[in-house]
C-alpha cells in the first residue's frame, strides 16, 4: 500500500477539540481521517448530516430555550429591560 500525504488548514480551536477528542479515542488525528476518508470512498457519501439549516433550531439554542422554559414554569425565569433595536 503507497502513502499519501494531504494538508490542509484547520482553525485552531477546531484543531486543539479534535486532537483532544481523538486521544480521548485512543487515535490519532491521521487514523481519524483515515477513517473518515475511507467511509466516504466505501460510501460515497459525507458519512454524517450537513445542513445549513435554520440556526434557530441549532442545537445549543434549543436547549438555551428549553432551559429559559424551564425557569419560566418554575418561576425562576429573569427578565431585564434593553433598548429598542430598530432596523
Amino acid at each position: 500500500m503507497a502513502l499519501a500525504n494531504v494538508n490542509f488548514k484547520l482553525d485552531a480551536d477546531v484543531k486543539k477539540s479534535m486532537e483532544r477528542a481523538c486521544a480521548d479515542m485512543g487515535l490519532s488525528m491521521s487514523a481519524a481521517f483515515t477513517i473518515f476518508a475511507k467511509k466516504v470512498g466505501r460510501e460515497r457519501r459525507i458519512p454524517f448530516e450537513v445542513s445549513a439549516g435554520d440556526p434557530f433550531y441549532d442545537e445549543k439554542n434549543v436547549r438555551y430555550l428549553e432551559k429559559k422554559m424551564a425557569d419560566y414554569k418554575a418561576g425562576t425565569l429573569k427578565f431585564a429591560e434593553h433598548e429598542l433595536i430598530e432596523d
